[in-house]
């Protein structure tokens, strides 16, 4: 007997895995927070008031940073059709302050359409978790013709994709895995799609490469 294949989400069920993600990436940074702040409350914490204090402002920081990385990578992110590269770049190191990965930005043009900063804000975030264990993180986009072509090099121990990444990123329903990297990898697919775009991915030896052709 065939086993029917899993479906794809209606656009409901589409944000609300979206909106679960979201949760889970600012969890920790609001968690670390309230922690703090109740360290400072606890009379008989005082002596923490000091390391409180400092956690309630690194934890902010990276809350700030990941609202609005998201801001752009996921929402409507005001009005705006185009966007300066260097605010992208801002956004991306933001980002990157807060994972084991680091950051290498080698992007040409000077400005980007909705389609291209989500991409490459969704393409920077993937990389840095196909890095488990550190490592290099290079993003590439340059302009070829009629086409913005966009890379990203994962380099370093134990980089990889995960089966639920790659089958999100080739569009395709969840297996087994975990929802929170399936549907960013998936809501990328829809993203390039909607451009009339393609993409494509590839990992071994410790190297892992999501490359994206956009119209420019």
């Amino acid at each position: 007997m065939t086993e029917t294949a899993p479906a794809l989400p209606r656009p409901a069920e589409l944000a609300a895995l979206l909106a679960a993600k979201l949760c889970h990436d600012l969890i920790s940074p609001t968690s670390a927070i309230v922690s703090g702040v109740d360290l400072i409350e606890d009379p008989e914490s005082q002596d923490m008031r000091e390391d409180a204090m400092g956690l309630i402002v690194s934890s902010s920081r990276k809350l700030g940073a990941l609202l609005q990385f998201c801001r752009v990578a996921f929402g409507a992110s005001a009005s705006a059709d185009t966007f300066d590269v260097r605010d992208l770049k801002k956004l991306s190191e933001g980002l990157y302050e807060t994972q084991k990965a680091e950051l290498d930005w080698a992007v040409t043009p000077e400005s980007a359409s909705k389609p291209a900063a989500r991409t490459m804000l969704n393409l920077v975030q993937l990389a840095a978790g196909a890095l488990p264990r550190g490592g290099n993180a290079r993003l590439e986009v340059e302009e070829e013709g009629h086409n913005l072509r966009l890379s990203v090099i994962s380099t370093g121990l134990r980089a990889t994709l995960r089966p639920e990444i790659i089958q999100g990123l080739d569009g395709q329903a969840m297996g087994e895995g975990l929802a929170g990297h399936w549907v960013q990898a998936y809501y990328l697919s829809l993203i390039v799609a909607d451009a009339g775009g393609t993409i494509s991915h590839e990992a071994g030896d410790e190297r892992v490469v999501i490359a994206v052709t956009l119209p420019a």
